[in-house]
């Protein structure tokens, strides 16, 4: 097993985790925030495909998945829907409403199947590319692979934690 072929391993489980909540997502409990957290299981699964997308359409120069399924029409969140979520303000982060859990794990599938058909055409030696000179050290096309599914992994397991607290705000 290579380092690509761990990564390819790595992203399909907190795919196969998203899919797994699909019973629980109703518009309840995707758009209550327990303990009076700005951040819903709507914004946690919202966020994962957009920093999924956002970051990965860097690596390729392919549309995001966002636009080109047509989730930014489908769930009309505005501009506060095209960003990433990352220093989202109390308000900004309030305003990710989305009843249909379905399409939100539509969209997070999506940006899921693309990371698959990335990793099909990335080899072992453009893991080491240099992709972002700015930070110390700099990143790899790898480093950033691992980080992008990382982050995907915490909200992901954050919101099935979420899902199983009982819903009092």
């Amino acid at each position: 097993m290579d380092a690509v072929d761990i990564l390819r391993d790595l992203a399909s489980r907190p795919r196969a985790a998203a899919t797994a909540l699909g019973d629980q997502l109703n518009p309840v409990s995707l758009n209550a925030r327990p303990g009076g957290h700005d951040n819903s299981v709507a914004w946690l699964l919202w966020h994962t495909g957009r920093e999924i997308d956002v970051q990965l359409a860097g690596l390729t120069g392919d549309e995001q998945q966002w636009t080109a399924g047509g989730f930014d029409a489908r769930f009309a969140l505005g501009q506060v829907g095209d960003t990433v979520g990352v220093g989202h303000s109390s308000a900004e982060a309030r305003r990710i409403l989305v009843d249909d859990g379905s399409g939100l794990l539509e969209y997070v599938d999506a940006t899921f199947a693309a990371m698959e058909r990335y990793l099909e055409m990335v080899t072992a030696a453009d893991l080491e590319d240099v992709i972002d000179a700015q930070w110390d050290p700099p990143v790899t096309r790898g480093a950033r692979l691992v980080s992008i599914i990382d982050d995907a992994a915490q909200h992901i397991a954050q919101a099935a934690y979420v899902l199983g607290m009982p819903l009092r705000d």
